[in-house]
């Protein structure tokens, strides 16, 4: 049983945002002071990210454990259950085809969780998210080390190869 009417309830879920929440300004807020530049909610992507770091390559979703099904912290209510169940699979479905339609796409994709930008997990939390980003970011453009000169026949010292029919010096 709820312990609001109908129209109570429905005044309340109104309000419930979907985007600019207190999960989403904590991060953006740390991501901008430490020099990251970023687009918020971009509708041409997939589910729509809540933060795209587009020169780093990475989406960021930030999620509601209520809403998205969180196992460590979300909670069902008690009233209504099928609905609730039905609603959160859907959701959580959802969110796994949008994320790996941006994987395709070529974009590493991050999820951050309500629950971890609590004042106890927070600092951690948004360190992590910044390391994983400088991480990502040098490994897009590490390079293979490439030998350039070689000694014909052995590879493994390094030298100049001369080239065929041609000759150098007198």
């Amino acid at each position: 049983m709820d312990i609001w009417s109908k129209k109570k309830r429905s005044a309340v879920m109104a309000r419930i945002r979907s985007k600019d929440t207190k999960p989403e300004w904590i991060v953006r807020r740390y991501l901008f002071s430490r020099g990251y530049r970023y687009r918020k909610n971009v509708k041409g992507l997939p589910g729509t990210p809540d933060i795209v770091l587009r020169k780093y390559g990475i989406v960021i979703f930030i999620h509601g454990c209520f809403w998205h099904g969180h196992e460590v912290d979300g909670t069902m209510p008690k009233t209504n259950q099928k609905f609730w169940v039905d609603k959160i699979e859907r959701n959580k479905w959802r969110d796994t085809k949008n994320k790996e339609m941006l994987r395709k796409m070529g974009w590493l994709v991050m999820t951050v969780w309500e629950c971890q930008l609590k004042p106890a997990m927070r600092l951690q939390t948004l360190l992590e998210i910044e390391y994983h980003i400088n991480h990502s970011y040098l490994e897009r453009f590490r390079q293979k080390p490439i030998n350039l000169y070689a000694i014909e026949g052995n590879e493994d010292v390094p030298g100049m190869v001369a080239e065929d029919g041609v000759e150098y010096g007198e």
